[in-house]
C-alpha cells in the first residue's frame, strides 16, 4: 500500500510539474531541463527513458501553442471585419399636438428629442438613416487592397460595405464580383501604402485530425476572435441557407470543429504555418462544433483572376444540364437502348425559356446540342456535379477540355476551348456549366 501512495503522489508532482512548463512555456527547452531536474530530486529512480517520453511531451506542446501564436501574430493583420450599412426609412408616429413633448423631452430626463412624421403622408423623398445591418470576415490577399470574403456577405446591391483592419483602420470598400459558382467574393479598398497580406496555403496537403486556427468577427462584434480545433473531415457537401439568394449548394468543403459563429464568414481558416488553407463559410446550426470551409485551392483561381482582370472571370462550358442517373433515367425520356446510367443531359428550360446552349458559348462553338448527353470529361465519367465544377475551380481561360458525347444513338470525342460566359440567375432544378 504504501508504495501505490507513493506512485500516486509522483505522478500528481509529475502532473503538476508539466503543468508548470507550459504556463511557463516562453522559456522553451531551459524549462524542460528544470522540470527535468526537479524531477530527479523528487523521484531518483527516474529512468532515462521516461525523462525523454517527459521532454517530448513538454517540448510538443509547447511547439504547439507556440505555433498558435505564431500564426495568429502574422495572420491577424490582414484579416479585416465586413462592415454592412444600409439606408433604411425612418417610420414614426405623428402627432399634431403632445402636451407632455416639452416635460418628457427635456434633456435632464437623458430622453433624446424627436421629429414626429407622419408616415402617411406624401414626400418626394422619404427620410432615412444608414444603419449597420450586417457584417462579416475577409482576408486582405494581395498588397494591392484585394480583399476575399463570402458572397452571401457583400451580396446586397443596395447596401455600402465598409472594411475595418485589425488596427482599427477603416477603409470604404468596393465590390469587385460575385463568383457564380461558389460562396465568395471580392472586395478592393484603396490604400496609399501596401496592405498587410496573407500567404495562400495549399489545402490539397492537409490531413484529418490536423490542427487549424479560424479567425474573424465572431457575431460581427468581436472582430478578430482566434478559435483553434483540427481538420473533422475533407469533402464535405452542404446544402447552405441564410442569403439573400436563398440556399445554395456547396461541395468538397473542410469541416472543422474550431468554432465558427455567424459574422465569421469569410474569415480565414489557418494551418500552424501562417498559410491561408480555406474560408470559413458555414455552420451547422442544429449542432456543436461542425463548421464548414472552401478549400483554399478552390479560391486561388478566384483570387488569380481578380488580380489579373480587376474581376471575378470563371471559365465555363456554357450548357444547361440534368444529371442522369439510375432512377431518373426513364423520366427523362431514355429507352431500354440507353445503357448509360451517368452522364449530363444538355436541356433547356422551357418555363423559364432558358436555352440549352447559351449563344456563343464555348459549347455552342464546339457544335454541342441540346439532348446531347456528356458522358465524359477528360476521361472522367461525369457521375456528380464537381466533376462538372472542376471545369470552373482548376481549369483557365483558354484551356482545351476532351469531351466524350452520346447523340442518338451515337458516340464521339470532341474539344472545347474554355472561355467566359454571362450566364444568368440559375433555373430551379436545371443547373449551368
Amino acid at each position: 500500500m504504501p508504495r501505490k501512495k507513493t506512485q500516486r503522489i509522483t505522478k500528481l508532482t509529475i502532473a503538476l510539474l508539466i503543468i508548470f512548463s507550459f504556463v511557463a512555456g516562453g522559456l522553451g527547452g531551459v524549462i524542460t531541463n528544470q522540470t527535468l531536474l526537479l524531477l530527479k530530486s523528487s523521484e531518483p529512480e527516474l529512468t532515462e527513458t521516461k525523462q525523454e517520453n517527459i521532454r517530448e511531451i513538454i517540448t510538443e506542446r509547447y511547439v504547439e501553442n507556440s505555433s498558435v501564436i505564431a500564426t495568429v501574430e502574422k495572420v491577424s493583420p490582414a484579416v479585416v471585419s465586413v462592415v454592412v450599412t444600409k439606408d433604411l426609412p425612418l417610420y414614426r408616429q405623428y402627432n399634431s399636438f403632445d402636451p407632455f413633448e416639452d416635460f418628457f423631452n427635456d434633456d435632464f430626463f437623458g430622453i433624446p428629442r424627436y421629429e414626429y412624421r407622419n408616415p402617411q403622408q406624401n414626400e418626394t423623398e422619404p427620410e432615412t438613416q444608414k444603419r449597420e445591418v450586417g457584417g462579416g470576415s475577409g482576408f486582405i490577399f494581395s498588397a494591392d487592397g484585394f480583399v476575399i470574403t463570402n458572397k452571401h456577405v457583400i451580396e446586397d446591391q443596395q447596401a455600402e460595405y465598409t472594411v475595418i483592419l485589425n488596427d482599427g483602420t477603416e477603409y470604404i470598400a468596393e465590390v469587385l464580383g460575385l463568383d457564380p459558382v461558389n460562396d465568395l467574393g471580392v472586395l478592393k479598398i484603396q490604400s496609399e501604402e501596401k496592405l498587410p497580406f496573407v500567404k495562400l496555403g495549399n489545402s490539397e496537403d492537409l490531413k484529418v485530425g490536423q490542427k487549424v486556427v479560424a479567425i474573424g468577427n465572431a457575431l460581427a462584434e468581436y472582430e478578430n476572435t482566434v478559435t483553434s480545433g483540427v481538420i473533422s473531415a475533407k469533402g464535405r457537401s452542404i446544402i447552405a441557407g441564410g442569403s439573400l439568394q436563398g440556399t445554395e449548394a456547396l461541395s468538397n468543403l473542410l469541416q472543422t470543429d474550431a468554432a465558427i459563429n455567424p459574422g465569421n464568414s469569410g474569415g480565414p481558416l489557418c494551418n500552424l504555418k501562417g498559410e491561408v488553407i480555406g474560408i470559413n463559410t458555414a455552420i451547422a446550426t442544429n449542432a456543436n462544433g461542425i463548421g464548414f470551409a472552401i478549400p483554399i485551392n478552390d479560391v486561388k483561381q478566384v483570387a488569380e483572376s481578380v488580380e489579373k482582370y480587376g474581376r471575378i472571370v470563371r471559365p465555363m462550358l456554357g450548357i444547361r444540364y440534368v444529371l442522369i442517373d439510375s432512377e431518373n433515367k426513364t423520366d427523362l425520356g431514355f429507352k431500354a437502348d440507353f445503357e448509360y446510367e451517368y452522364g449530363a443531359l444538355i436541356t433547356g428550360d422551357p418555363n423559364n425559356k432558358k436555352d440549352a446552349i447559351i449563344i456563343n458559348s464555348p459549347a455552342d462553338k464546339a457544335g454541342l446540342m441540346q439532348d446531347d448527353v456528356i458522358l465524359e470529361i477528360n476521361g472522367q465519367k461525369i457521375d456528380k456535379v464537381e466533376i462538372l465544377k472542376d471545369i470552373t475551380t482548376i481549369h483557365q481561360i483558354g484551356d482545351i477540355v476532351k469531351l466524350k458525347i452520346w447523340r442518338e444513338g451515337e458516340i464521339f470525342d470532341t474539344t472545347v476551348k474554355l472561355d467566359e460566359v454571362d450566364i444568368d440567375k440559375k433555373a430551379p432544378e436545371i443547373q449551368e456549366q
